[in-house]
């Protein structure tokens, strides 16, 4: 009899090891592993994030997941009654995409695993106390993007005295942005002239307001202003005046200049490996902020159609090192 309990006990450890390694031992009532998503604002960056958190944890294995894919908007309060719903389904691991779902997955959700992605300062933002390691159930992925290079980089292309800039003044992503972006003018010896907007509506106005006072438009990774790209898009070609972004995600249908930032989809890749290790057992206070370092992370779209237009010229070996190029109304990719 000792020898058939002994027997038994083996066989529901090497059950209990399989689910664990396979990435199931956290699953919803009926044997499936819950993740809900939640995104800001549906635009190519932020919807290539989505994906590629997908995409990972498929080729990792974790097939039996059913995800809750959730839209905010832009909208503050969206955000809020979602992270409210991930909460009464009792989620798994809720993921926001960007800072204010983000934020509202934390506050709503204090049992439940919260992931950050697309988050330029998880600190500032209130999310973690740390960029070293997380809090209790709660990591993430940065996507804090190199504003003065970015800015300097412009500068290579055009004489530029003064940088337009728009920013949400709502998303404290873009307000950290904002203030790096007025740094880097400062020390690269330029104007700076900024404006700000409460939602993607007041974009285009905002843009028209400063045109007239400005040799370029600069973009961060603003969800508000990126998703109506568009708009700036239209006045930047009225007053001939180039655009620079930190999203290539978002500007190959555009008349975007020049676009240096990173790859949102690799991004998404990114978080997915950071989710599966959670799901094997890690815990999210041991884990620190995940940044995009490696070279092949970041992208860069020169559009030459744009510079030609305006008269610019980018150098043979920007050429040679952009991602992306459009030319002739096509994009050819590398």
């Amino acid at each position: 009899m000792r020898k058939y309990y002994v027997a038994i006990l083996s066989l529901v450890t090497i059950i209990m090891a399989v689910s664990f390694f396979t990435g199931c031992g956290k699953k919803g009532p009926a044997g499936e592993i819950k993740i809900g998503i939640a995104k800001i604002v549906a635009h190519p960056a932020l919807d290539a994030v989505e994906k590629g958190i997908q995409d990972e944890l498929t080729a990792l294995g974790f097939t039996n997941v059913k995800y809750d894919l959730q839209n905010a908007n832009g909208e503050i309060s969206t955000a809020a009654s979602i992270a409210q719903k991930f909460k009464s389904d009792n989620v798994d691991v809720a993921v926001g995409i960007a800072t204010p779902t983000s934020q509202a997955l934390v506050n709503a959700l204090k049992e439940n695993v919260v992931i950050y992605s697309a988050v330029t300062d998880p600190v500032d933002a209130g999310l973690v106390s740390s960029f070293s390691r997380g809090e209790k159930n709660i990591t993430g992925v940065s996507d804090m993007t190199p504003v003065k290079d970015q800015i300097a980089f412009l500068m290579k292309v055009k004489n530029i005295k003064r940088l337009g800039h728009i920013y949400a003044s709502h998303e404290a992503n873009a307000v950290t942005l904002a203030k790096m972006a007025k740094e880097a003018c400062r020390e690269l010896g330029i104007e700076f002239i900024e404006t700000t907007v409460s939602n993607s509506s007041e974009v285009k106005q905002a843009a028209q307001s400063i045109a007239g006072r400005v040799d370029a438009f600069y973009l961060s990774t603003d969800n508000t202003v990126i998703s109506a790209l568009s708009a700036v898009a239209d006045v930047a070609k009225t007053n001939k005046i180039p655009i620079m972004s930190a999203d290539p995600s978002s500007a190959e249908k555009f008349e975007v200049l020049a676009a240096w930032g990173f790859d949102y989809y690799k991004m998404g890749r990114a978080t997915g490996r950071l989710i599966a290790r959670i799901l094997k057992g890690e815990k999210p206070e041991s884990i620190g902020t995940v940044f995009m370092t490696d070279p092949s992370d970041v992208d860069l779209l020169i559009n030459l159609d744009v510079a030609k237009a305006l008269g610019l010229t980018f150098p043979d070996n920007v050429i040679k090192q952009a991602g992306r190029v459009v030319e002739n109304g096509k994009i050819s990719k590398k």
